[in-house]
């Protein structure tokens, strides 16, 4: 197929219009229930009190803002899959903002900016202090003010929404790739979201990961957990024409946590089994490298041992063993795995994330039951 062709038959799959809509036909359309922004997408989103106070100004000033992107879903309403922080700060302005609970949240109390110092402190409406309420001709030439959305059409193929959404969210977004996933899944599937968060949360494993603050607040936790299911159930015909494991990833998690047909209980259990074991063994020293020179581990998390250290022992439960007998073994398997030739080799540099995980996830198989 030519590259005519291609482009041709991929642009017959999506469907788009432009709309221009004044600020208060944007509220109204919220207020009645015909645009989700989802609000539990904002704990994902690091917008400060200042940033939204800019933004709020920008409107004031007349400055146009970049387009907002909506896909229209099969009941009508507007799911909105770019401008989600913009969208929610114009809300919260107003007072009209709802959170995950439905409830009408705090409006935003404004800061003081470089052009229009005198925002400091102002709310939409403020009863107990007229002095920092916003005054109506302003309140009637905001909601005047134009945006334009981009509605991706229901029309469009079933996947193009949640494709836009990840590329319009990473790259310069303040997103990392777990927290644009884990939007993704919330748009799929909220319940599987929910029940992977829940696991990236249990105690034993996040005692197995000796991670920073940063790359906690920024969900690496959930990637890890995400990666234990995708290594788990991913096969040589996944992997077909995949070159970025962050892309594999992402492509994967549809496919195996909503698509695929687990037992969600079962896997939960030898989730927690698996990192009790860890923890109750190793705890933060599960996938670090052990120093046999200075006879301790040292270093950071590795994802390295990680593939290798997981599947070998998912491997052995899968035998049927008793979990009670797999403490010795896991202790001399992971002390001893630095100076496996295997290891070694997967894990030189150079190595790209694809071509590695399958190697090292499958010589941990063997070498666990060795």
């Amino acid at each position: 197929m030519s590259i005519i062709d291609e482009v041709n038959e991929r642009k017959q799959e999506i469907h788009t219009d432009s709309y221009p809509m004044s600020i208060g036909e944007v509220i109204s359309v919220y207020q009645e229930g015909d645009l989700e922004i989802h609000p539990e997408f904002q704990r994902f989103y690091r917008w400060t009190d200042e940033q939204k106070s800019k933004l709020i100004e920008s409107i004031l000033l007349g400055i146009p803002l970049p387009s907002f992107f909506v896909a229209q879903r099969d009941d009508g309403v507007w799911d909105v899959i770019d401008g989600l922080q913009r969208l929610s700060t114009i809300l919260s302005f107003v007072g009209v903002y709802k959170n995950e609970s439905g409830e009408v949240a705090d409006a935003l109390v404004l800061k003081g900016t470089e052009y229009l110092p005198a925002l400091s402190g102002m709310k939409w409406s403020n009863e107990d202090d007229l002095d920092h309420e916003i005054p109506k001709e302003i309140q009637r030439a905001f909601k005047r003010e134009k945006i334009d959305l981009k509605i991706i059409k229901k029309e469009s193929g079933t996947d193009t929404k949640y494709e836009l959404f990840q590329r319009l969210n990473t790259g310069g977004s303040s997103l990392s790739p777990q927290e644009v996933r884990n939007c993704l899944l919330l748009m799929i599937d909220k319940a599987t979201y929910q029940w992977l968060k829940d696991l990236s949360d249990n105690t034993d494993f996040i005692s197995c990961l000796p991670l920073s603050k940063k790359q906690m607040a920024e969900s690496y936790h959930m990637e890890i957990a995400l990666r234990y299911f995708v290594y788990k159930y991913s096969t040589k015909k996944s992997r077909t024409g995949e070159s970025d494991i962050g892309e594999y990833l992402t492509k994967s998690m549809t496919n195996i946590l909503v698509l695929e047909d687990l037992d969600f209980s079962n896997e939960k259990d030898q989730f927690e089994l698996v990192f009790k074991l860890l923890n109750d063994v190793l705890s933060d020293n599960s996938f670090k490298r052990f120093d046999s020179e200075k006879g301790r581990y040292s270093g950071a998390f590795s994802i390295l041992v990680f593939e290798t250290i997981v599947s070998g022992i998912i491997a052995l439960i899968d035998t049927g063993i008793e979990p009670s007998k797999l403490a010795e073994k896991i202790r001399q398997k992971s002390e001893a795995l630095v100076l496996e030739f295997d290891f070694l080799s997967a894990s030189e540099k150079g190595v790209r994330g694809m071509d590695r995980f399958p190697k090292l996830w499958e010589f941990g198989k063997q070498y666990f039951q060795g």
